[in-house]
């Protein structure tokens, strides 16, 4: 399937959608408590979706109902489970660690390309520390169990290594996680420990290492996941295009998410030349590399050297966007340049299976001169199931094609 859109004004109030990055833990961390948990929120996607799926498959019972998600948690956790995480890497990367200290055989299934996209330095420390893996193009074999209690990463690969260990930590009676090298994403990284810390756990940290005290984690009867700012970028990004007047609701400015940095990036995009570090923002680079096309000026985006091992290579990706709508962007090796214009002339375009890549190309509309046609546009089930939906309420026009 494809997706033509033809240029029109966006306008309209939307409420964010629940932030899939804090419900993936505000989920585990339910699975993992002593009690059961009202988690307040909605499933908005696949990779929420697949962190739910998994939890009932290790013994959790998952009760989706208005008011939100009735979790109770693991009791015995099932022996030989199969753990179908789709394409999330979110939750392989949280669930890997868990599923090592519970001391449970299981099958981890990968789609798309989750299984091509690395898993060290993780994968050497669980079995250091006496888990037993394996794997082939598309499974994860586990056994074994976790004996260790003191763990060390590299903080610069990715967040969720971190994130699962840390989860994973309560299960063995608590323990320490040490970071080394130069930490990116630290905004995830806290919204792990906030909630940890939101089910009962008093972990600290000093300086480069985390301590997580022994005893379990104690439900709080309930809690609510705020709305997602890295999806509502997207939203942000189009409204500041020009010509468009979109309101978002259910942000928080105080949140612990980082991508709320997207307020300020887009005020420093619009006053033409910037250079924009990426390190702790890799999930905002597809909207504003569209609003960096449609604002005059130049704009470089720089330490996004990790968006590669992304859904696809997005460095790659967010240049051929703009190439194909008629834009001026260079490909470097940590990121990319843009040489910024009034209009762009429209074109089709190729969101490579890429969710993000999707929702960029799609409030590009607002900015060209004639139609886009965006190929694979149900990518956007992966994070955000209701995006088309929400772009037509706020006046934007699509139509659906078979492609053959």
């Amino acid at each position: 399937m494809s997706i033509i859109i033809k240029p029109a004004r966006l306008s309209g109030e939307i409420a964010a959608i629940p932030s899939k990055s804090q419900a993936h833990r505000m989920l585990i961390c339910a699975a993992l408590a002593s009690e059961p948990t009202l988690i307040r929120c909605q499933s908005a996607g696949q990779d929420m979706d697949a962190t739910a799926r998994c939890l009932e498959a290790l013994g959790a019972k998952l009760r989706w109902e208005a008011d939100g998600c009735h979790v109770t948690p693991i009791g015995e956790a099932a022996q030989d489970a199969v753990l179908d995480v789709g394409e999330s890497g979110s939750t392989l990367r949280f669930l890997l660690p868990v599923v090592c200290a519970l001391g449970v055989n299981a099958t981890f299934i990968l789609h798309g390309r989750l299984a091509q996209r690395p898993l060290e330095p993780l994968w050497s420390e669980l079995q250091r520390n006496g888990a037993r893996l394996s794997r082939d193009e598309s499974t994860i074999e586990v056994s074994g169990c976790l004996t260790g209690r003191d763990y060390t990463l590299a903080a610069n690969v990715s967040s969720q290594f971190l994130s699962g260990i840390l989860m994973a930590l309560p299960i063995l009676g608590g323990g320490s996680l040490t970071m080394t090298g130069k930490l990116e994403s630290e905004s995830y990284l806290n919204m792990t420990v906030e909630a940890l810390q939101r089910f009962g756990s008093n972990i600290k940290r000093e300086d480069t290492t985390f301590y997580v005290p022994n005893g379990p984690l104690k439900s709080p009867e309930s809690c609510a996941v705020e709305g997602d700012w890295s999806n509502s970028a997207f939203w942000l990004c189009a409204e500041a295009i020009g010509g468009q007047s979109i309101k978002v609701t259910g942000l928080d400015p105080a949140s612990p998410q980082g991508d709320r940095a997207v307020v300020e990036v887009i005020a420093a995009i619009r006053k033409g030349n910037a250079v924009i570090d990426c390190t702790q923002i890799p999930d905002l680079v597809p909207p504003l590399a569209v609003l960096a096309a449609l604002t005059p000026g130049n704009i470089r985006f720089a330490g996004a050297a990790r968006l590669r091992l992304k859904e696809s290579d997005r460095i790659t990706a967010c240049v051929q966007l703009l190439r194909s709508l008629g834009g001026e962007a260079e490909e470097l090796p940590d990121g990319f340049t843009v040489e910024g214009k009034r209009r762009l002339q429209g074109g089709i375009v190729d969101s490579f299976g890429d969710h993000r890549i999707a929702m960029a190309a799609a409030i590009a509309a607002a900015g060209c001169e004639g139609e886009i046609e965006i190929l694979n546009p149900q990518a956007v089930e992966k994070s955000y199931a209701a995006f088309w939906q929400d772009y037509c309420r706020l006046g934007g026009s699509i139509a659906w094609k078979e492609v053959t």
